[in-house]
C-alpha cells in the first residue's frame, strides 16, 4: 500500500493515548546500579546466594519502577534488570534449546571510537522446540505487584526471529529438524502458548524486539544472511509471517508493540540504512499494534518509508539516543516529528528513545542522572506537542 505525504503538522492530535504505546513511552531496558553489580559478580563468584540476588534485584526493579513514574512516564518495565542480555536469557529458556560458543560467529559492533568485535555465546537448537513454562513470568508477576495504579506494567521479549537470525540452518540440528517448516511451526506455537501465559498473568502490554528486521536493510547484513545459506531477498518476509503465527488468536485486550534497532551494545551499533528494504511488507503485513523504530542519527535514514504504515498502527519515533549522554534540544525534538509528519498523520506518532539504555549488563555511557535527564526530556516534548502525554 502507499499514501501521499500529509503537510506538516496538517494532523489533529487527540493529546494523551489512553492505550499503548503511550504519547511518551520508552524501549524497556534501564541502566543497572552499581550495587545490583556487586551482588551479581558475587553470585557468579559463589559468594553470593540466589536469595541475595534475588533481593538485591527487589530492590532495584523497585528503584527503577519509581524512576519512571516520577519521569511521568504511563508505562513501566522491570528495567531487564534481571537479565545479562535483552534476549539470550529468553531464548536459553525455550526447551530444546542449548547454549554454545562458537567463535565462527562473531559480531562487529561500531562507534565512534571504532570497533569492537567479539563472539558472544550463542544457540543451538537440539531438540523439539517447546515451552516448559511460561518465561519471565515471574518477574512480570513482581513488576505487576510493583507498578502504581497510573502505570501500565510492560514485557519485552524478543522475538522469534531472534531464535534463528544469527546461526540460521546452521544452527538447528538437521536430525530433529530436516524440515524447516517444522521448526517454525514449533517455535511459532511456543511463543503462542507464551502469548497466553504472559496475559494470563495480567500482562496487556507486550513488546516483541526485534534486530533482525531492522539489520536486513543493511546489505553487510544481507550479505552475512548469504554467507550461512538464508535467503536474504525474502528472509524478512518468512520473519513477518512467523511472528503472525505467534500472535494470531492472542486475547483482544493485548497491546503488542515490536521494537527494531540495528544493535546496541556498550553505546555501539552493527548496522546501518534506512528501512527501505523491508518498509512495505513490514508495515503494511506485520500484525502489530505499534512500531517502536530507532531514529536517533543519520545511520536510520529518513522517515519515507513511514509512508507504508496503516492507519490503525501507532509509530514510535526513537529519536532520543541512548548511546550518548548529550541532552537533546526540544525544539530539535519538534522539528524531527513535523517532519515525520509529513509521511505518516501526527495523531499516530509517539516518542521515545531509539533503543533500551542497557541491552546487557554492562549498559551504554551514560550515568542514571542522564538517563533521568532523557526520560524527563521525552515527557516533556510529548506533552508539549500531543496535549498531555
Amino acid at each position: 500500500m502507499t499514501s501521499e505525504p500529509t503537510t506538516p503538522g496538517a494532523a489533529a492530535a487527540s493529546g494523551a493515548r489512553t492505550l499503548p504505546p503511550f504519547r511518551a513511552d520508552h524501549v524497556g531496558s534501564l541502566l543497572r546500579p552499581a550495587a545490583l553489580k556487586r551482588v551479581r559478580e558475587e553470585h557468579a563468584a559463589g559468594r553470593a546466594g540466589a536469595a541475595a540476588l534475588r533481593a538485591a534485584e527487589d530492590e532495584a526493579i523497585r528503584d527503577v519502577v519509581a524512576l519512571q513514574r516520577e519521569a511521568g512516564l504511563r508505562s513501566a518495565t522491570d528495567g531487564e534488570l534481571r537479565r545479562q542480555s535483552w534476549h539470550m536469557d529468553f531464548i536459553y529458556s525455550l526447551g530444546g534449546i542449548s547454549k554454545v560458543h562458537d567463535d565462527s560467529l562473531r559480531v562487529k559492533f561500531h562507534n565512534a571510537d571504532g570497533d569492537i568485535e567479539w563472539a558472544p555465546p550463542s544457540a543451538h537448537v537440539d531438540s523439539k522446540l517447546r515451552l516448559d513454562g511460561t518465561i519471565f513470568g515471574d518477574a512480570f508477576t513482581f513488576l505487576r505487584e510493583t507498578v502504581s495504579e497510573s502505570q501500565t506494567p510492560k514485557l519485552t521479549i524478543p522475538s522469534p526471529s531472534m531464535v534463528h537470525y544469527r546461526g540460521g540452518r546452521a544452527a538447528i540440528d538437521e536430525t530433529v529438524y530436516p524440515d524447516m517448516d517444522a521448526f517454525w511451526t514449533d517455535l511459532t506455537a511456543a511463543y503462542a502458548a507464551q502469548v497466553r501465559g504472559v496475559h494470563e498473568l495480567g500482562c496487556r502490554y507486550l513488546q516483541l524486539d526485534d534486530t533482525s528486521l531492522a539489520y536486513l536493510n543493511d546489505p553487510e547484513q544481507r550479505q552475512h544472511v548469504a554467507g550461512i545459506g538464508g535467503d536474504p531477498e525474502h528472509q524478512h518476509e518468512t520473519y513477518i509471517a512467523n511472528i503472525n503465527r505467534a500472535l494470531a488468536g492472542r486475547p483482544a485486550d493485548l497491546r503488542v508493540t515490536t521494537h527494531m534497532c540495528r544493535g546496541n551494545f556498550a553505546s555501539s551499533w552493527v548496522a546501518s540504512g534506512g528501512y527501505d528494504f523491508v518498509a512495505e511488507a513490514l508495515f503494511g503485513g506485520l500484525d502489530v499494534d505499534g512500531f517502536f523504530l530507532e531514529y536517533d542519527d543519520e545511520r536510520s535514514g529518513g522517515f519515507e518509508p513511514l509512508r507504508f504504515v496503516p492507519k490503525d498502527k501507532q509509530v514510535v519515533l526513537g529519536l532520543v539516543t541512548t548511546k550518548r549522554p548529550e541532552l537533546e534540544s526540544k525544539d530539535g525534538l519538534k522539528r524531527r516529528i513535523e517532519e515525520a509528519s509529513r509521511y505518516i498523520d501526527l495523531d499516530q506518532l509517539c516518542l521515545s528513545p531509539q533503543c533500551g539504555f542497557s541491552s546487557t549488563l554492562e549498559g551504554n555511557d551514560l550515568t542514571v542522572d542522564d538517563q533521568k535527564r532523557k526520560l524527563a526530556l521525552i515527557v516533556e516534548t510529548a506533552d508539549e506537542v500531543w496535549g498531555g502525554a
